[in-house]
C-alpha cells in the first residue's frame, strides 16, 4: 500500500513473452507470419459473430439489442485495426522496394 494515499498501486502487467531467434530448438517459436494469420482468424471470428448476432436480433430470437450493438462495434473496429495494419505493411513494402541498394 502507499502509505501516503492509503491505496494500493495496481501492478502493470508484463508484455507478452515473444520467443526469441536465438530460443532452443526444441521450443516452438511464433513468426510474423503465424501473428498475421492469427489476427485475421480472430477478426474473421468477430465477424462471424457479429453475422449470428444480427441474424438472432432479425429473427425474432431471445437477444439484448446492446449485446448485438456491442458485438458489431467490437467486429467493426476490429476489421478497420486490420486494414489500418495492412495499408501500414503495404507502404513499408512499397518504401522498402523503392529503396536503391
Amino acid at each position: 500500500m502507499n502509505p501516503v494515499q492509503g491505496f494500493s498501486i495496481p501492478a502493470v502487467p508484463s508484455p507478452p513473452a515473444v520467443p526469441r531467434a536465438d530460443a532452443a530448438a526444441g521450443a516452438p517459436q511464433t513468426t510474423f507470419k503465424d501473428l498475421l494469420l492469427d489476427g485475421i482468424q480472430q477478426v474473421n471470428s468477430m465477424q462471424q459473430q457479429a453475422d449470428v448476432a444480427v441474424q438472432q436480433l432479425m429473427t425474432g430470437e431471445e437477444v439484448d439489442p446492446a449485446v448485438v450493438l456491442t458485438t458489431i462495434q467490437k467486429a467493426d473496429m476490429s476489421f478497420r485495426m486490420m486494414t489500418q495494419i495492412r495499408n501500414k505493411l503495404v507502404a513499408a513494402y512499397q518504401e522498402v522496394k523503392e529503396m536503391r541498394i
